[in-house]
């Protein structure tokens, strides 16, 4: 297979095979669809995932007693903000009040405040005409572009307001006045929303945070902003939001302890649920290894009982409405336990995705009972929204455009440069057998002596000008299957290469490209599709977030494709390294990888220099921490590791891999 020297007999006849077109993509498939569909990763990861929901659930089903819940709730929360972490410190908010419009029995102040110092908050206070400090409701934006002034977050603040209570609605980052990445007419950079949560997202797991850690403390600072005012209680303080701001209600509320009462709306159902239909959804809507761990969306809940909590639902929402009923069941046996079981609740209308006006007036309805100790009946009515532009807080609509504006991008790198000299700091004495030891702690990996070489099965042959393509599969003593190609000259060199690709096993193979020059100067190349990527990709992926859904769904379970990845190298360099030659005289391997691949490279050789002969990373980037400060890290998401950072960068492996070359 990979070094054919037989015979004379055998040469000859490898050089008289006729000339051939080049193989189509067809050609070069290695799995069935059988073995390509129990290969997927996805329903892999899927699996795992219900198995830990099944786990969460049973242990949730022992709670007895209020000491039991106690203990619940505590593990929780500390898992909770360790994996967020830290949150960044509370400084002043320095606020202002821009603009104010006077409107029928309330007023709307348009307001700026510091999120943290140099990142700023754009929101509107709506403040009832009532005599002595009143509730007060903070409303989260769902995930539109418009975000504060969005008609559906008017009519949350105005139902507030009828009721004689204030609400602020503030801007999150990446939304409404508060975009992150801007084009060149000063507007948004990307349409969706989410967008730019996920590339917030991809320097935010370098550090060891979370789009969620800045989603957090803006919400936590939205509720300092509130409690500072004279006008409002903040002994009475409630919060609510949709969609995307139901998960920011679902944070706040289980670990903000200022939050008296709470509604998410649109949001809460349970982790198997949602893996079971849509799958992972928002950057900041995964908590990395929460699914491991056993935090769920109920436990959003629990981590507030026995607080007033209302859960607002619709049937045809695709947060899935059964899950729903799951998670409030959970509460209200858990509320039960504690004696309060008439403080937690669930509306449900029809509908799709969205706060009905049924539901709107049941949430007003939820927060006059416990913040105003009124249970008169809140009857269905219709608000009239202003248009966005009355309600915008900065002059040229977005804060980046005001001086000294950081962005979340600048805080991360500013995270990144920290963590950099702690590292120096730490680490200066650390000898690359520790480093290794690091790098196999971090990723979960295998020592060599626990994994036994794979397994190679010939899946056939096909013809080209000048060489033959042998295709094979690989299969590891963990029972996965690589499939791969080995790109085989008439008379090859005892030296080898192995050759890897972000488009995966075919990527560099097109006729006149990278590995048929090699072929060409009488090298034996195998390429190999990396978990996720060729026969093996199970998801769609994007040039800009990668297959995001597959990222986020091992990212839940503690995993990374990056550790997966780089089994998948190590397996496959075992395999170039020793086909047909004793363990004592392995054959040299040199590995060249283009793009992120390159990442798993190099994390590959640095576990195990001994393997490779040399090491080319082509267009890979030169670090981590580069990357943490850009606007645009596209492709980047599937390569990162949650708070690698604080252990090493990619600088640091280098060291330990000789014959390394970069290029372009």
């Amino acid at each position: 297979m990979l070094l054919r020297l037989l015979a004379l007999t055998a040469l000859l006849c490898t050089l008289a095979l006729p000339l051939a077109a080049p193989a189509s993509a067809d050609e070069l498939l290695c799995l069935s669809p059988h073995e390509a569909a129990a290969m997927a990763l996805y329903p892999q990861l899927q699996r795992q995932a219900v198995l830990a929901s099944e786990r969460r659930d049973a242990a949730w089903a022992a709670l007895k007693t209020p000491d039991d819940v106690q203990q619940w709730v505590s593990s929780r929360r500390q898992f909770f903000l360790e994996q967020l972490g830290p949150l960044p410190a509370r400084t002043p908010l320095n606020a202002r009040t821009v603009r104010t419009i006077q409107a029928d029995g309330y007023k709307i102040e348009c307001v700026i405040f510091d999120s943290q110092p140099g990142h700023r908050i754009t929101a509107n206070l709506y403040l009832p005409a009532a005599a002595g400090p009143v509730p007060a409701v903070v409303v989260s934006s769902g995930h539109s572009r418009t975000a504060k002034t969005a008609d559906y977050n008017q009519r949350f603040a105005l139902q507030m307001v009828r009721l004689g209570m204030a609400a602020l609605c503030f801007d999150p980052i990446g939304q409404g006045e508060r975009s992150q990445v801007l084009n060149d007419q000063h507007g948004p950079e990307h349409e969706g929303t989410t967008t730019e949560h996920f590339l917030v997202g991809v320097g935010s797991i370098l550090v060891g945070r979370n789009t969620a850690t800045y989603r957090l403390h803006d919400a936590m600072r939205a509720v300092d902003y509130v409690c500072s005012r004279s006008e409002i209680d903040p002994q009475r303080i409630g919060f609510t939001g949709c969609s995307g701001g139901g998960t920011m209600t679902s944070y706040v509320m289980a670990l903000d302890e200022r939050i008296a009462c709470a509604a998410p709306a649109c949001y809460i159902s349970t982790f198997r649920r949602l893996i079971e239909t849509i799958g992972p959804q928002d950057a900041e809507q995964n908590i990395f290894g929460q699914v491991a761990f056993g935090l769920d969306h109920p436990d959003y809940l629990l981590l507030r009982a026995p607080k007033p909590t209302l859960i607002s639902s619709t049937t045809q929402d695709f947060f899935d409405i059964d899950g729903s009923w799951q998670a409030f069941r959970q509460a209200k046996r858990t509320w039960g336990i504690l004696g309060y079981p008439e403080r937690v609740d669930l509306v449900e209308m029809a509908g799709t995705h969205g706060v009905q006006p049924q539901n709107l007036a049941t949430i007003g309805h939820w927060f006059q009972r416990w913040l105003l100790q009124s249970d008169r009946a809140v009857p269905i009515e219709t608000f009239a929204a202003r248009k966005e532009q009355e309600l915008l807080c900065t002059e040229q609509g977005q804060v980046l455009l005001l001086q000294g504006e950081k962005s979340v991008f600048d805080l991360n790198a500013a995270v990144a440069a920290e963590l950099a000299q702690q590292r120096q700091q730490k680490f200066a004495a650390r000898t690359a057998a520790q480093l290794q030891q690091t790098i196999r702690d971090v990723l979960k990996l295998r020592p060599s002596d626990q994994r036994q070489p794979p397994v190679m099965e010939d899946r056939g042959r096909v013809i080209r000008t000048g060489y033959h393509i042998d295709r094979l599969v690989l299969k590891t003593d963990q029972g996965h299957l690589i499939p791969g190609l080995t790109w085989h000259p008439p008379v090859p060199s005892d030296e080898a290469y192995l050759y890897l690709h972000d488009a995966g096993k075919t990527g560099a193979g097109q006729p006149g490209g990278a590995i048929e020059k090699l072929v060409q100067a009488g090298f034996a190349v195998v390429s190999v599709d990396l978990r996720n990527q060729g026969e093996l990709q199970s998801g769609s992926s994007s040039p800009l977030l990668t297959d995001w859904k597959t990222f986020y769904l091992a990212y839940l379970l503690g995993d990374s494709l990056v550790a997966k990845r780089v089994e998948d190298v190590l397996n496959s360099a075992d395999f170039v390294a020793y086909y047909q030659k004793p363990r004592q005289q392995p054959r040299r391997v040199h590995l060249v990888a283009e793009g992120q691949s390159g990442i798993v490279a190099l994390h590959a050789a640095a576990l195990h220099p001994e393997l490779f002969a040399s090491v080319t990373l082509k267009q890979t980037p030169a670090s981590w921490t580069s990357i943490v400060g850009s606007s645009s890290p596209a492709g980047q998401l599937d390569s990162t590791v949650h708070g690698v950072l604080r252990y090493w960068d990619l600088p640091d492996l280098e060291s330990l891999v000789s014959g390394l070359k970069r290029s372009e």
